[in-house]
Parts: structure tokens; sequence; C-alpha cells
């Protein structure tokens, strides 16, 4: 599917954070923090 944005929008794809540290440690949904990186997959003509 072919999916592009209209005026200046931008569609962002989010990163996924891995569940566990490198040390083992399962982190749980509570203790995570919203991504603030993500990938550009489209960008509007505007």
């Amino acid at each position: 599917m072919n999916i592009r944005p209209l005026q200046d929008r931008v569609l962002v794809k989010r990163i996924v954070e891995e569940e566990k540290t490198k040390g083992g440690i399962i982190i749980p949904d509570t203790a995570k923090e919203k991504p603030m990186e993500g990938e550009v997959i489209a960008v509007g003509p505007g």
C-alpha cells in the first residue's frame, strides 16, 4: 500500500524499545518513557 500524506503532514513510524535491558532486567510498561524517536516514512508535498 502506498500512503501519501496531504499538505505539510509527515508519516512517522515509532521506533519500538526493547522489553528488557542488556543485563536481562525486564522493564514494565509503566516505567517506560514514551519514545522520542521515529523513522520518517512519507512526507507531504506542502
